[in-house]
């Protein structure tokens, strides 16, 4: 059974005019595997991505979760418990330090964050695996582009999602960034993490185990 299955999805928007932008995706993908789309700007990739991580309604279609189907009233839960997602503007809040922007989910679920519990040792280890051994306590809004899309994939591993989606994870940075970023993200992949990533890169594309691209709202 494919981890993410979507069957038929579609949405269009309707103000001021019926604008239809994704017109019927259907897509399979398994537990370890890494999944890129391509696409020009504006032909929907993030609205398609928004829809699979369930942070938005589709208009008609299915979205089914490790066989679970999602509606509008369990997508919250599904989300939380099986998807992690990576903004390609990081979304981070820069009032807070890395480490904090990493266990607020946690304590938005009311779970153990203090030092030296289970939550606050796996966000120092993501951080620290992550190069940002030196930034926990950093203030975010200081750290550079690279550093923000680090911290940002941390938080995105932090429960250990089954379903990874990255929108543009390495458009705005450099390139030892951007390495790293693919990299991590391929690793992912290959030890059961099911990948998703919307990218304008196509050498990165190659990498994964299968690239699609989004056209005038169909995906082939």
């Amino acid at each position: 059974m494919s981890f993410l299955k979507v069957r038929n999805l579609k949405k269009t928007f309707y103000a001021p005019s019926p604008i239809p932008l994704i017109r019927g995706v259907d897509l399979d993908i398994e537990r370890g595997e890494c999944v890129a789309i391509l696409g020009r700007s504006g032909d929907g990739k993030t609205t398609l991505l928004h829809l699979l991580g369930l942070l938005d309604q589709p208009t008609e279609g299915e979205i089914f979760i490790d066989g679970e189907k999602a509606s509008k009233w369990n997508s919250a839960a599904l989300r939380r418990k099986s998807i992690g997602f990576v903004f390609q503007a990081f979304h981070l809040l820069e009032e807070l330090s890395p480490i904090e922007n990493l266990l607020m989910a946690s304590k938005i679920r009311r779970e153990e964050t203090k030092r030296g519990s289970a939550n606050y040792k796996r966000a120092e280890e993501l951080l620290e695996a992550f190069g940002l051994k030196d930034r926990l306590d950093f203030s975010t809004k200081l750290l550079s582009g690279g550093e923000k899309q680090r911290v940002a994939l941390a938080r995105a591993l932090l429960s250990s999602p089954p379903l990874i989606l990255a929108d543009e994870p390495t458009g705005n940075l450099d390139s030892v960034n951007a390495a790293f970023i693919q990299e991590t993200l391929l690793s992912l992949s290959k030890n059961g993490t099911a990948v998703v990533v919307v990218t304008h890169d196509e050498q990165f594309a190659k990498k994964a185990d299968r690239s699609l691209r989004l056209s005038q709202g169909v995906l082939s």
